[in-house]
Parts: C-alpha cells; sequence; structure tokens
C-alpha cells in the first residue's frame, strides 16, 4: 500500500534510534556499575555488555526492490498494493552481549576479596564508554533529522 511505502523511511529510522537507544543504555549500565564487586566465583558479579549491531541483510532489500518494480503496472491503480506491506525491516538489528572481563586489584580488607586479597572488578573503560556514549547520541540526533527531514519532503508534497 502506498502510505506504507511513505512511511517506509520513518520505520527504518525509528529501527536506528532503537539502536541508538540501546547503546546508550549499555553504556550508562556500564559506567554506573564500573566499580562494582563481586566475590570471586559469584555469579551475581556485573559482566561489562556491548551492543552487537548487523546490517540489514542484501538478499531483503534485493528481494524487496524486486518484488517493488516487478509490482508496478501503469494500468493498474491498486499496483502498489502488492509489495507494500513489505516495507520496513531495512534498518540496523542489534543485540546485546556480556563479556567475561573483569580486572583484579589488590585489596586484602575489602569484604570481596579472595585469599589473596583481590577483588574482581568488570573491566570496563570509562573513556570508551563515554565516547560510545557521546557517538550514540550523535547518531540518535541524525536520526532524529532524517524523520524531521521525511516529514518535511511529505508535508511539502501534500502542498502541491
Amino acid at each position: 500500500m502506498l502510505p506504507d511505502r511513505i512511511f517506509s523511511t520513518f520505520q527504518t529510522a525509528s529501527q536506528g534510534l532503537a539502536v541508538q537507544r540501546e547503546k546508550i543504555s549499555v553504556a550508562s549500565r556500564n559506567i554506573a556499575n564500573a566499580g562494582t564487586s563481586a566475590p570471586s566465583g559469584s555469579p551475581d558479579a556485573y559482566r561489562p555488555k556491548t551492543v552487537q549491531t548487523t546490517a540489514p541483510s542484501r538478499d531483503n532489500f534485493r528481494q524487496l526492490l524486486l518484488e517493488s518494480v516487478g509490482n508496478v503496472n501503469r494500468n493498474n491503480p491498486t499496483q502498489f498494493n502488492n509489495a507494500g506491506d513489505k516495507i520496513g525491516g531495512l534498518g540496523p538489528e542489534f543485540r546485546v552481549t556480556e563479556e567475561d572481563k573483569f580486572r583484579m586489584e589488590y585489596d586484602p580488607n575489602h569484604p570481596d576479596a579472595d585469599e589473596n586479597g583481590m577483588v574482581r572488578y568488570p573491566d570496563i573503560d570509562m573513556i570508551r564508554e563515554m565516547t560510545r556514549m557521546m557517538s550514540a547520541t550523535r547518531l540518535y540526533e541524525a536520526n532524529l533529522s532524517a524523520i524531521e527531514a521525511e516529514k518535511e519532503i511529505i508535508k511539502r508534497s501534500l502542498e502541491i
């Protein structure tokens, strides 16, 4: 359907917004838990998290394009109804993964210290996390700009 085609930009940008929102959230949680400790071997230890993103499959795009072009028929007024419901899903996909990376610090008086006086902390690089957060914020803003541009295009096309 034609409205699905018009709003496909919004769907793709919203997927991008979701990815960047999750990256900001993960970086915030990592920063907040950088100084948390747990006894050695404890399942309650905070594990640093990362967001793994994957680009949409080229096959999905190719299939969507071929269906869209193949269904265009200048004599048929319902030409956009066949492929329109498959628009979307062309944005990035993501998943949050945990890493078993820890750093050990010597502090024999700490309640979570092992028999050698070593305390296990999540191995979180604050500079890297802040950089990830700033990058995700900028990309979030870029997706918002894409949405605003698409809204302006639709608005101007309705004025014609």
